[in-house]
């Protein structure tokens, strides 16, 4: 039965010395994501997330007063005025309260909603009844022709009974007007609706979000999701699109796949980014033009003259030094242990005026710095902390021949304060995350591995009100 792997997910989520349960989820995680990969070579996940247990519970809890509102106006405001010409009529649904609604893990197969909604029906002035509907449906995650993911019924069992009432007449002739009030077939055909995640927001999961003005970013789910007894889980490819194209990246030489966690998560969900994901956002910004930046020196054309001598006839008049930086390769991102390191591969062109620019250095820059993940809602902010190494070289030069420590003392402070606050203003939105519409994330603590990053995290439901709601 489906009752003795539900409660080994619950206790899961108790404080317990057994740390099995998360290890587990996570080799499960490992061996499904890559699994997860269609034939197609072109496609391999480099991202992906697991709803545990815990995370199906918050959104039971969410979605019961979604589902009572959505019963409450399919059962009463749909329901026939009285009249006395008709008898089926005599009876009315005025009140509709959800006592129970729940969500649980039917492992290799799906979910198991269950709902118990209570009827307050009035059938003369000073005569009233309790009726229990009671809902059982299996549900699943199925991708569509479109590529979609979309909740699916494959079962459904209403049931009605009389609870309380306070009539003298024929109970059974009573419980048939309701039976004909309520359309039994149309609730279990819209079943998935009384869920706060409908497919409309399903699909929100693979719109594309930007990064830049003209850099997007877009999870695609590789297929349907699969069950385990730890959780949903589903793979993803990102795709990077710049001014409205989808750009070629190198795929990934092996599918994304996780080690076994140090230790158990009480946490809704948890998502999973690989080092080659990370490698492709910066990708995608090189491709983008988004890491070509104008550093501005300290340093003029007189000052420079005084250590270059030949600088001095190439200038009429003392104007600031520029460094135009571009990639002359991609960037690469390397993770390892609660580290994050980036490396740039630059050329700035060195030279001075505007109309037009004209440069006299070119000077290969290669940078190491260390970045800082951090998430705000449903973005993840990815910012440098610093650089922990900077190495120039002369490329081409029309001032003569220039020592190697003549370039780091001339040009070092600079590319090592305005590189990092660059690219920081490029990514200073953030880069969303995958989500459904009108969620968000809290209680956020990331981890950085060899490889990869973990992001466990809770799930809050954006209030209307502007207030958000969180459940533990």
């Amino acid at each position: 039965m489906v009752q003795e792997p539900l409660s080994k997910n619950l206790n899961y989520h108790e404080d317990s010395p057994d740390t099995g349960a998360c290890m587990a989820m996570l080799r499960t995680l490992s061996v499904l994501l890559s699994l997860l990969v269609p034939a197609h070579s072109t496609r391999s996940p480099d991202c992906g997330g697991i709803l545990t247990p815990s995370g199906l519970r918050y959104l039971a809890e969410v979605s019961k007063p979604h589902a009572e509102s959505v019963l409450r106006r399919d059962l009463m405001d749909s329901a026939p005025a009285p009249s006395p010409t008709s008898p089926s009529s005599r009876n009315q649904i005025i009140s509709v309260k959800v006592d129970k609604f729940s969500l649980t893990l039917i492992p290799d197969t799906g979910m198991r909603l269950s709902i118990e909604v209570d009827l307050g029906i009035s059938s003369a002035p000073s005569s009233t009844k309790e009726m229990r509907l009671s809902i059982l449906a299996d549900l699943h995650v199925d991708m569509n022709p479109e590529e979609n993911l979309e909740v699916v019924t494959s079962d459904c069992k209403p049931t009605l009974e009389e609870v309380q009432s306070t009539e003298e007449t024929d109970s059974k002739s009573s419980s048939s007007d309701v039976d004909k009030q309520i359309n039994v077939e149309k609730i279990c055909l819209e079943v998935s609706k009384l869920l706060l995640f409908p497919n409309e927001r399903l699909m929100s999961l693979a719109a594309p979000f930007p990064i830049t003005p003209n850099c997007q970013v877009q999870y695609l789910p590789l297929a349907a999701p699969m069950y385990s007894e730890q959780g949903i889980i589903i793979s993803l490819q990102t795709t990077f699109q710049v001014a409205g194209a989808a750009i070629p990246l190198p795929v990934s030489p092996v599918p994304f796949s996780m080690p076994e966690p140090a230790r158990s998560s009480p946490s809704h969900l948890i998502l999973a980014f690989s080092e080659h994901f990370y490698t492709s956002l910066f990708s995608a910004l090189e491709e983008s033009g988004a890491l070509n930046v104008s550093l501005l020196s300290s340093l003029t054309t007189a000052t420079l003259a005084e250590r270059i001598t030949q600088m001095g006839s190439l200038f009429q008049e003392d104007l600031p030094v520029v460094l135009q930086a571009v990639t002359r390769s991609s960037p690469h991102v390397v993770l390892e242990e609660d580290k994050a390191i980036v490396q740039l591969f630059l050329t700035a062109q060195i030279g001075a005026g505007s109309s037009p620019f004209q440069s006299f250095l070119s000077v290969n820059v290669d940078v190491t710095a260390r970045l800082q993940i951090s998430v705000a809602d449903t973005r993840m902010i990815i910012s440098v902390a610093a650089v922990e190494d900077i190495e120039l070289s002369l490329a081409t030069s029309d001032v003569g021949p220039i020592l190697a420590a003549l370039l780091e003392e001339l040009f070092l402070p600079t590319l090592r304060e305005e590189v990092p606050a660059q690219i920081n203003k490029v990514l200073r939105q953030g880069v969303f995350l995958p989500h459904i519409a009108s969620f968000t994330y809290t209680d956020v603590n990331i981890t950085i591995h060899k490889d990869y990053v973990l992001i466990p995290c809770n799930l809050q439901l954006e209030a209307k009100t502007g207030e958000a709601r969180t459940w533990e």
